[in-house]
């Protein structure tokens, strides 16, 4: 199957990563002032010395970025969740994209059951 994707569908594609990018960002406890990325804590801000250009965050494209967001992901679960093995199968295809989406269903779902 080939898809092709119009200049709609790709500006949706691309929104919808800023958008997912973020969500893994605040779960992650950052946030991005001025192009730099900060730890955020309920005092202050504390600067990463990461500078990227707004709002590019490359979860979606850098295992460097997407693995700590895993060993989070792992870390804020408990034996009964189907959705980290979700991330945890994810893994085995060693496809960035489809762990990237399984972080992202795990993140939704993580953040519906604490909010």
């Amino acid at each position: 199957m080939v898809c092709i994707c119009t200049p709609l569908t790709l500006k949706f594609k691309i929104m919808n990563t800023q958008e997912n990018n973020k969500l893994i960002a605040e779960f992650m406890g950052l946030s991005i002032k001025e192009g730099v990325c900060y730890y955020t804590d309920e005092d202050d801000m504390f600067p990463m010395g990461i500078e990227v250009e707004e709002p590019y965050l490359p979860y979606d494209d850098s295992w460097d970025w997407l693995m700590p967001v895993v060993k989070k992901c792992r870390e804020e679960s408990n034996a009964e969740d189907s959705h980290w093995e979700s991330v945890y199968y994810s893994l085995e295809g060693c496809d960035i994209d489809v762990t990237y989406q399984s972080v992202v269903d795990f993140i939704k779902w993580y953040n519906e059951q604490n909010y």
